[in-house]
Formats: structure tokens, C-alpha cells, sequence
């Protein structure tokens, strides 16, 4: 039988995913980051205390920095195997994150860009779906590219009232119906627009639960915080192959 020894301030255990959470007031429906049913294995969950949506997108504030490595290192504390966050825009803090934890970090789903970019063979632009357009910056879009050749067209969720209602201006009620057809219009602009792009990345950590219906209408491959999620974990357990030679 193993012998299991305590791990020092944790207040639980067998949690795969540590999850940083925006200081916000969202509905998490599943599908959505912020919903423990979205994934098929545990996750923890830990709000970084300030870390508003206003701080986070709209003022960039990297004063936040502190406060994101130390909920970070308290989730490490706790035994997660790896870390993400709740927002696209935490990109902001992957390095800062990355170099004070000794577990993967992968805190925006941005991260995917190179990668995808490589599988398009570098001609062919990523469509990025993000919640805020005007506020994603060529210093954000910087860090996601990470020096590589990748192309992309960028499209905002901001002005439409179905998503920016409970996503940016917290209203506390959201009509995932409604969010869905909003989502439908903006990738199929951006399609008509540029029909060059080979798959569609979703930044918003609220999007998931509409990337299949993204899908239906593009018929491109569709990217998302789960996506990524979902391919760290697959990395941490490996499985022995059985089969017939």
C-alpha cells in the first residue's frame, strides 16, 4: 500500500487543473471555463482578489502582477498540475506566471496561436474571436504570437448587447441563445471578409459553450480555452497502448 504524506497548506487534494478566476460577477454556464462541469476531471478553482474585468482588459493594469503569481503560487500549493486562467486577456502575466511556479502555465487560450498558425502552414491567418477587440492590443497580441510568422484577423464581441451585457458590463443574467446568434454573426463577417482563414480561435474563456455552433456554420477547426486545457491534461496522462500487432 502507498504511503501518503500531507502536503504543507493544502486544503484539498486530486485536483489536475488549477483555475485563476477574474474578480468578476459572470454566470459560468457549462461549457464556460468557470463551470467545474465543463471538464471531465477535477479542477480548483481561485479568484484573484482584485483582478477586475476594468483593471484586467480595459486599463491593462500590471500592477496586477504580484497578485496573479501569488494566486498562482497558492494553487501550485495545492497540488494542481498545471494552471490557466478565466480570461484570454491574463496572457498579460504568462511569462511572470510561468517563471514563479514549477508547473505548466497556460493561462490564455492565445497561446494556441503559434501552434495553429504552424498547422496552417503560416499562409493562412487565424480568425480571433475575442471579447473585446479594441482592447487587444499589439503588445497582447505580441506575447501570443511569440515571435513567430503566424497571421491573423482580429473581431470584437464588445458591441454586441446580448454578450457585452453579462461578459463586460456584468449584469448579472445571461441568454446563452441569444449569445450564440451574436457569436454566429461576428464568424461569419469575418469569414465573408477574409475567406482565407484556415480555423477560428475563440480568447474569451466564456465562448466555448458556442464553439460548436461556431463550427457548424465556418466548417473550420475551432479553438478554445478547452482545447487547450484539455490537450495539457492529455500530456500529464499518458496511457499505455494496447492493440493487436
Amino acid at each position: 500500500m502507498d504511503l501518503y504524506e500531507v502536503r504543507s497548506g493544502a486544503e484539498s487534494y486530486g485536483h489536475e487543473i488549477g483555475i485563476l478566476l477574474v474578480d468578476c460577477f459572470t454566470p459560468f454556464i457549462p461549457g464556460d471555463v468557470g463551470n467545474a462541469s465543463t471538464y471531465s476531471y477535477p479542477v480548483l478553482y481561485h479568484t484573484v482578489q482584485g483582478c477586475s474585468l476594468e483593471r484586467l482588459i480595459n486599463l491593462g493594469d500590471e500592477t496586477l502582477t504580484d497578485t496573479v503569481v501569488e494566486a498562482a503560487k497558492f494553487l501550485e500549493q495545492q497540488g494542481v498540475k498545471g494552471i490557466t486562467s478565466d480570461c484570454g486577456f491574463m496572457i498579460r502575466f504568462q511569462d511572470a506566471v510561468s517563471t514563479a511556479v514549477n508547473i505548466p502555465v497556460f493561462l490564455s487560450s492565445m497561446i494556441q496561436l503559434p501552434i495553429i498558425g504552424s498547422a496552417l502552414g503560416w499562409s493562412q491567418p487565424v480568425g480571433i474571436i475575442t471579447a473585446n477587440a479594441k482592447r487587444m492590443t499589439p503588445e497582447l497580441l505580441a506575447i501570443a504570437t511569440a515571435g513567430s510568422n503566424v497571421k491573423f484577423v482580429v473581431a470584437g464581441l464588445e458591441d454586441k448587447p446580448a454578450f457585452r451585457g453579462p461578459i463586460l458590463d456584468e449584469i448579472g443574467a445571461l441568454d446563452p441563445q441569444k449569445i450564440e446568434s451574436e457569436i454566429i454573426e461576428v464568424a461569419v463577417e469575418l469569414q465573408r471578409e477574409h475567406p482565407e482563414i484556415g480555423a477560428i480561435l475563440l480568447e474569451c474563456s466564456n465562448m466555448p459553450p458556442y464553439a460548436y455552433a461556431v463550427q457548424q456554420v465556418t466548417e473550420l477547426p475551432v479553438f478554445d480555452f478547452t482545447t487547450l486545457i484539455n490537450f495539457m491534461v492529455s500530456g500529464n496522462h499518458r496511457k499505455k497502448f494496447d492493440g493487436i500487432f
